[in-house]
């Protein structure tokens, strides 16, 4: 089946296009067909292209909207540019979409009738920024390629709908959970659920003999506990803002520090919000980059203080979090590191399993140092708790959703 897998944003949209069926996904042979990206939509649009495994091609165009952006995409899969990555605009047997948000509603990947679309609305209030912009990409779809063309939503949150309800609820009044849902959603849950499935491959284990702890470390990081194959506890909360310090976000800090930076500052609740989500993080710390690599060359190079306390910050924070999963499910049997920062950086993995030998967890130093961008176990032979680099690909797990749910598969995996 050929999937056009879309994540839509408000301004942009990134797309692949996978052919997979249940065999493929069994033997991990799915076929990307091609895959690229458009930014500023609205204007004279910057547009990515990449067909097959050649070489990325870069061009601009003047595209007013998502519907746009779409057709834009369709033209040129069709094309002779593309390799003929489709023969027609039928050989596009189904469409796959990220939506960031279900809420309470959704609890895995749907097929989207009128019904869901209702529900993805009902959560615009929870991921105002988001919702809205997976909406277009949906309606943008739908308008392109027809009505008869089945599109399916997979949720960033529908992963970590099976954390118990003493991990998910915060220890506020309980009526605003009741009027308003104010509870711990966890975002990422395409990425940890696609890194547990790989590793549940490679290692030969049933799901329900799987506990792991995964890391999703990019410019957004998160980690999750897994136990039994399902999500029970994970660091992101109400909003992605909550749990590890990121590249341009907090993480986890004391809420009594907004009313204190208002009064010093006289920020209003909004403005402190931004600054949490945009200019906190990697970047506050450090106060030049949010990017990682830029960062370990400054500490490195030019042995910048705040770019070292940045990353250690960044560093103790993932560990305090692998220890109190660990503790949570009572040990594990690997620690996953997926992600930019996770699958590309051997220092920083080093610097975050750091001192963590009594809990059995070594790693080889060559093999860590190898594992750049591709997966491999980076731990000893002998370590009793195992550590992995599985690079993530949500938009495969897009697909393969996309694939169950058209033609009834089983959707546990």
């Amino acid at each position: 089946m050929n999937v056009l897998v879309l994540n839509v944003g408000s301004s942009s949209l990134k797309f692949q296009l996978v052919r997979t069926d249940a065999e493929r996904m069994s033997a991990n042979t799915d076929e990307k067909l091609a895959r690229g990206t458009i930014e500023r939509l609205g204007g004279e649009s910057v547009i990515s292209l990449k067909a097959g495994d050649g070489p990325s091609t870069k061009t601009t165009a003047p595209l007013r909207d998502h519907r746009a952006a779409v057709e834009f995409i369709m033209r040129w899969l069709v094309s002779d540019e593309s390799g003929g990555a489709l023969g027609g605009r039928a050989d596009v047997e189904a469409v796959g979409h990220r939506v960031v948000h279900g809420g309470e509603h959704f609890t895995r990947s749907v097929l989207i009738d009128d019904t869901v679309l209702r529900g993805i609305e009902e959560n615009i209030d929870l991921a105002p920024l988001h919702n809205p912009a997976n909406l277009k990409g949906i309606a943008a779809a739908r308008a392109v390629l027809g009505a008869g063309t089945p599109q399916v939503a997979v949720f960033d949150t529908a992963f970590h709908q099976t954390l118990p309800d003493h991990a998910y609820l915060y220890a506020i009044p309980y009526q605003f959970y009741r009027r308003y849902k104010v509870r711990r959603y966890g975002f990422h849950g395409t990425s940890h659920r696609y890194v547990a499935h790989r590793w549940r491959q490679l290692t030969g284990t049933a799901r329900d003999d799987t506990r792991l702890v995964t890391l999703h470390l990019g410019n957004g990081c998160s980690a999750c506990a897994i136990s039994g194959g399902d999500s029970v506890d994970t660091s992101m909360g109400f909003t992605p803002l909550e749990g590890l310090v990121m590249g341009t976000r907090s993480g986890d800090v004391d809420p009594a520090v907004l009313e204190y930076l208002s009064s010093k500052e006289g920020m209003t609740m909004s403005e402190a919000e931004t600054m949490l989500n945009k200019s906190s993080g990697l970047l506050g710390v450090s106060g030049l980059t949010h990017d990682m690599r830029e960062l370990l060359a400054e500490a490195e190079e030019h042995d910048d203080r705040r770019a070292r306390l940045a990353i250690e910050i960044f560093c103790h924070r993932a560990r305090k979090y692998i220890g109190a999963y660990l503790a949570e499910m009572g040990g594990a049997d690997a620690v996953v590191f997926a992600g930019g920062i996770g699958e590309n950086a051997p220092t920083v993995r080093a610097r975050i399993v750091a001192g963590l030998d009594w809990l059995g967890l070594t790693l080889d130093a060559e093999r860590n140092a190898a594992a750049v961008g591709r997966e491999g176990k980076i731990s000893t032979d002998d370590a009793r708790l195992a550590a992995w680099v599985i690079p993530t690909d949500e938009e495969l797990l897009i697909a393969r959703d996309t694939v169950r749910v058209v033609t009834g598969a089983p959707a546990r995996f």
